[in-house]
């Protein structure tokens, strides 16, 4: 018996859950209410010896190579399980392009064979940890802002949101301003990047952003030094503007906030309210210092403004608190998930190797009430 096996027998029944972010990835087992750990979704190259992100693929080979490589850091090094024959969870996001789904269920089943998948949206499971049914989700991550509403344990696609106004805008923006004084090599430079947005930058109120604008702004706040090989002087304008990319509207009238009002607006009259005074952060970027409070002003100026005042006859928002950081809530949700009984949502490996697909959720063919949903097509 090999070392790996003897793990997988005292870890038999249980469940590795796995959120794959663009940037981070969120690992641990179902049941727990926290991750065991939060690693960047990157990977050494075995052929070119360099760090690279999974989501930075060519190709579905190449992608097919690095999940290899990255999933295999996951299980081993990390999660320290064998995963012959285990349950999967995977927390993803409706909007996953299908080749990724599709690659990755394949490094699962036909490399590392698993014994069952489950391919959790991160919207619909963020909601399972507040204990209602009903809710305006707004994951703001790494490379982009994704916005579903949730009524009745339902998303309702047709309102879906969808921005590249996240982590990655702040950082571009942060590397422009300091661009003279940051380090030269690549990967130093992205982590010095995000030690700098999350130790000094915070989201200035709207009062004060109404007045950057003007000809006689505010006294900028005082700049700071990031310690480090070399010191940098962080100025203040940089740490209160760093994050004003997420509010101001682009040409199509689009930013942040109009992205909730928009999916309120796309639903049923009857929807409005309850979507209205049920919204839920979630995403790293949303941690930010000040975040909360600003979107809550935007949203209620915005609310008065001819723009929304007729479409929508709300005059209050409101916002759920997770019981977990927000960067890690839909893992959380994805750990609820784990240990429910559904095998209409799992795909098993019998199953995978029959028919060579993954259900797609999101379509109605899949969600037909049937013993086997891959062997009923």
């Amino acid at each position: 018996m090999s070392l790996y096996e003897g793990i997988r027998l005292i870890s038999d029944k249980q469940t590795v859950v796995f959120d794959i972010g663009s940037a981070y990835t969120k690992y641990g087992y179902a049941g727990e209410s926290v991750p065991r750990g939060i690693i960047k979704t990157e990977v050494k190259c075995p052929e070119s010896g360099k760090i690279r992100k999974v989501f930075s693929y060519e190709d579905s080979q190449d992608l097919y190579q690095l999940l290899v490589e990255f999933i295999h850091l996951l299980f081993f090094r990390h999660v320290v399980v064998s995963p012959k024959d285990i349950k999967v969870i995977i927390v993803e996001s409706i909007l996953t392009p299908t080749e990724f789904r599709d690659t990755l269920a394949k490094v699962f089943f036909r490399h590392f064979e698993i014994g069952s998948l489950m391919l959790a949206p991160s919207h619909l499971v963020a909601v399972s940890t507040l204990g209602v049914s009903t809710a305006l989700v707004l994951d703001v991550g790494y490379k982009e802002a994704t916005l579903i509403p949730i009524y009745e344990g339902v998303p309702v696609l047709k309102a879906w949101q969808a921005l590249p106004l996240a982590g990655h805008a702040v950082h571009e923006c942060i590397k422009k301003e300091l661009k003279t004084v940051l380090p030269n090599d690549g990967s130093d430079v992205e982590k010095t990047i995000e030690d700098i947005k999350v130790r000094t930058c915070f989201v200035t109120t709207i009062e004060r952003s109404l007045k950057l604008q003007t000809d006689e702004p505010p006294i900028a706040p005082p700049s700071v030094k990031y310690p480090g090989v070399k010191t940098i002087t962080v100025p203040g304008s940089v740490r209160e503007k760093a994050f004003e990319l997420l509010w101001e509207r682009d040409n199509d009238n689009l930013s942040v906030p109009t992205m909730i009002l928009d999916a309120i607006v796309k639903c049923p009259v009857d929807m409005r309210h309850p979507l209205a005074e049920n919204i839920l952060l979630i995403g790293g970027t949303t941690m930010a210092k000040g975040f909360l409070p600003r979107l809550k002003s935007e949203l209620l100026t915005l609310l008065k403004s001819n723009l929304y005042s007729e479409k929508l006859k709300i005059s209050t928002v409101k916002f759920h608190k997770a019981p977990s950081k927000a960067n890690y809530t839909a893992w959380l949700g994805g750990a609820i998930f784990g240990i429910a009984d559904l095998p209409l949502r799992c795909l098993t490996k019998e199953n995978y190797l029959m028919s060579n697909r993954v259900p797609d959720w999101a379509s109605l063919i899949d969600n037909q009430k049937s013993d086997s949903l891959i062997n009923s097509m």
